[in-house]
């Protein structure tokens, strides 16, 4: 069953019934200032980080499930009959309904007894918040006499602190009214510099500032006393539930519309400025009436949605295909590029799974995230690698987590996850390769934020590889630490106290227990390094780390193969994990797709074994699982994995984190049905007819897919922010159309279905546009080039010496 269409000209989702399976959810902001919106207009808003600067609140795992948000209520001043656009709170029987998810906005429109409302929602570019475009249209054949009513909860801040410290929470909250415009300032006469607004472009009838005046004794957000009466009370929050709800009358003639612009924002003032005038207590409002000033006139939201909207079109124009598969166009060109912009903007810290709270941008995440997103914003892509670095550890390791406010690492979880070094190296690597900017290599960056401790970013690299030299088990493998890749197999951890973290508990001392996904990747970025010594001149260095990566190779080899597939690790026992000599859990997804991705076997046949081995015994319909046979009890020296019931997360539930890594691993085997198999089996294009079945957003990769031995296989969840976004982007773009950046070039190296006849893929690579026209002439993979018209050896187009800046590229696959 569908819940809605593509419409890919207008680059939106369309949903047209508003009881989605899960709320099906769209992302607002694209720099600093934040908001989730859900098909039914649920969600919250915030500024850089969604636990310390979160501006609107939201109850997560409510019932219903998605309850709080950016709500307007429509009121029939006439019959006393009141409803919400958005369906939600009030959830009234609509005669019509639709919403649209796009770039960056969602415009939620119905129709309710002759009565036309869309609410247009975004946040401007380079603007610290956003604006709520209502349109209101009588249908009647009569004059309508409406009353519209706004309504945000505001968070108290800090969101940990907004949910559980309710003994002094109920006594802080603070707002000022001015001029209709309502202020939030709790905690503003102390340490804050920092106030909300929530503003509106009409003559109000009424406002209210007080929770439980808006919504009286015992009702919800449902049935609002206030709505429901048709008056506002003009209440004062003094603590308790500070929210901000305006009241506007209009008259409407037949076929008459009118316009209400919403603006709600986040201001600061420097610190000697705070107060207007400055011997009060009350806040300096000129930057936020500046701004107001401009975004509650009509036009100029207009216009600055019409440059949202260009925004994204030069952003995504970067790299569009035309393939022979509609679901393959859709993803590359739109929504997983989107997405990949908001994995980058969010990390995995506020979605509908993510409360925000827990955790900041992790280290691992987003320099794996590098890979979706650096061609569209090279200049972002540098900062945050610089960002990252910074938090790097003397020793080469990494803090797991970061904050994004303070940008210093996070305590609570600390490091020694002994795979995150090696992701410095990958993203570094893919932004040099994107770029050509060797200047980052030179850029001082400091050790744990410590003033004085800068050395070169190169010198963080080094110090990323060697932290695994100096980490080596008896086999010659690397310690595991706290987890690799997955955070769930914690081979030191041994935890039999409930509520002990899995990640953060360790009761070994970590001399045993290791890795053999950590060895594949650290052949990968051993590689890389090698490739930026190079390009850096130092071919000595980059002998040396060959080397290493050759002795690592043997290593593999020798430990970690087990006849027909790549063990998975050593447990703190010496024991193998994902082997054959298992009960459970014998062969794993990692090793096989990222030993093989990282050209481990190519050459004698083990990477073709591994893939075989993974097509029989990890493949389902719905995507390849984690591991085979599922974990059916508890394990003490595995950890977290073996405690989710099987079929689920990484007890054997299809991680679409790691199915791109096998999609990789059958490119650089030459198998391009099998890739783009893999590739169709959890894109969410293709499984939009089953909604039902997948409930997440058919428009965006989920985290994971329930596994064959779960009762829901199939069933999505974890939708939004997950490194599936930039991996699959990265196996499609770079591995199955196999247009791939490099020191030197453009490659051209498709990995395609034998049945396409070909396909064109627009891309713009260091200032120059590449027209990319590929057409098999054969079965095979083999490439010839004409370039411009002339025919080059190999397949790397160089970048051109003449100042072109269109290149057109003929690719002929025999």
């Amino acid at each position: 069953m569908k819940y809605g269409y593509f419409d890919d000209p207008n680059r939106e989702y369309v949903i047209t019934q508003p009881d989605t399976p899960l709320p099906w959810i769209n992302y607002l902001g694209c720099q600093a200032y934040f908001g989730i919106i859900s098909n039914t207009a649920g969600g919250y808003s915030f500024y850089r980080d969604a636990r310390l600067r979160r501006l609107t609140r939201y109850r997560y795992n409510n019932a219903p499930f998605d309850f709080g948000g950016r709500y307007i209520y429509l009121r029939d001043d006439a019959s006393g009959a009141f409803w919400s656009p958005s369906w939600q709170p009030t959830r009234s029987k609509l005669e019509k309904y639709m919403c649209r998810h796009g770039m960056g906005y969602t415009i939620i429109s119905s129709q309710y007894d002759g009565i036309e409302a869309s609410t247009k929602y975004f946040v401007p570019l380079d603007e610290n918040l956003e604006v709520w475009q209502l349109t209101v249209t009588n249908h009647r054949t009569e004059t309508a006499e409406l009353s519209a009513f706004s309504l945000v909860e505001f968070c108290l801040w800090d969101a940990q602190d907004d949910s559980t410290n309710f003994q002094r929470n109920f006594s802080i909250g603070e707002v000022e009214v001015e001029d209709g415009v309502i202020y939030h300032k709790t905690e503003y006469r102390e340490r804050r510099d920092h106030y909300a607004f929530f503003a509106c472009s009409e003559k109000l009838a009424g406002f209210d500032t007080q929770r439980d005046t808006f919504l009286g004794p015992y009702r919800g957000w449902d049935n609002p006393a206030v709505v429901a009466g048709g008056q506002s009370c003009n209440s004062v929050a003094h603590g308790w539930a500070p929210i901000a709800s305006h009241h506007v009358r209009m008259s409407l003639q037949p076929g008459e519309s009118r316009q209400i612009v919403f603006v709600l924002g986040y201001q600061e003032n420097p610190r000697d400025q705070k107060f207007d005038p400055p011997d009060s207590q009350i806040i300096n409002k000129k930057k936020a009436k500046c701004t107001l000033s401009r975004y509650l006139v009509s036009a100029y939201a207009d216009a600055a949605f019409c440059k949202l909207k260009q925004y994204w079109g030069q952003l995504l124009g970067l790299f569009q295909a035309d393939t022979p598969d509609v679901h393959t166009n859709r993803m590359v060109n739109i929504w997983n590029a989107y997405q990949c912009m908001a994995t980058f903007n969010i990390s995995r810290s506020a979605s509908f799974y993510e409360s925000g709270i827990g955790r900041g941008l992790g280290f691992r995440d987003s320099n794996q995230d590098l890979l979706g997103f650096v061609h569209m914003v090279p200049e972002r892509a540098r900062e945050r690698i610089l960002d990252l670095a910074s938090t790097q550890l003397p020793s080469g390791g990494a803090y797991h987590q970061y904050q994004p406010l303070t940008k210093r690492g996070n305590n609570d979880i600390g490091g020694g996850f002994n795979d995150d070094p090696h992701w410095l190296i990958i993203g570094v690597a893919a932004y040099l390769k994107e770029t050509g900017d060797s200047s980052i290599l030179d850029a001082l960056v400091p050790y744990d934020n410590q003033p004085g401790s800068e050395t070169p970013l190169y010198e963080h690299l080094q110090r990323s590889f060697r932290y695994t030299l100096e980490r080596l088990g008896p086999h010659g493998l690397p310690l595991i630490g706290r987890a690799d890749w997955n955070d769930c197999l914690n081979l030191n951890c041994f935890s039999d106290t409930p509520g002990q973290s899995f990640q953060t508990t360790t009761n070994k001392e970590g001399k045993v227990a290791e890795s053999v996904f950590i060895a594949g990747l650290f052949v990968l970025a051993g590689r890389e390094l090698a490739g930026i010594a190079k390009y850096r001149g130092r071919a000595s260095e980059a002998d040396g780390y060959l080397a290493d990566v050759a002795r690592m190779e043997a290593t593999i080899r020798q430990h970690g193969w087990d006849g027909e597939w790549f063990v998975r690790a050593y447990d703190d026992f010496g024991r193998k994990v994902g082997s054959r000599e298992c009960a459970e859990g014998k062969i794993f997804i990692e090793t096989q797709g990222f030993c093989t991705l990282a050209g481990v076997g190519l050459e004698d046949g083990l990477a073709a074994r591994a893939l075989k081995s993974t097509r029989q015994m990890l493949a389902t319909k719905h995507g390849i699982v984690l591991q085979q046979p599922a974990y059916t009890k508890y394990y003490l020296e595995l950890g977290e994995i073996s405690s989710y019931p099987p079929g689920y997360k990484e007890n054997a539930g299809i991680f679409c984190h790691n199915n791109p890594w096998v999609m990789i691993g059958e490119a650089r085997v030459g198998n391009g049905d099998n890739a783009h198999d893999y590739y169709s089996r959890i894109n969410p294009s293709a499984r939009e007819e089953i909604s039902n079945l997948h409930r997440c957003e058919p428009y965006v990769y989920a985290q994971m897919i329930a596994g064959r031995d779960a009762p829901t296989h199939g069933e999505a969840k974890n939708s939004w922010l997950t490194g599936t976004a930039a991996w699959n982007y990265y196996a499609v773009t770079q591995w199955i159309l196999g247009i791939r950046t490099g020191y030197e070039g453009l490659t051209i190296a498709p990995v395609v279905p034998t049945a396409w006849k070909g396909f064109k893929v627009s891309r713009r690579f260091r200032g120059v546009n590449y027209d990319i026209d590929v057409v098999r002439k054969g079965a095979g993979n083999q490439v010839s080039l004409e370039v411009d018209g002339k025919a080059i050896p190999g397949n790397v187009v160089p970048l051109p010496t003449n100042g072109a800046k269109r290149v057109e590229v003929k690719a002929t696959l025999s």
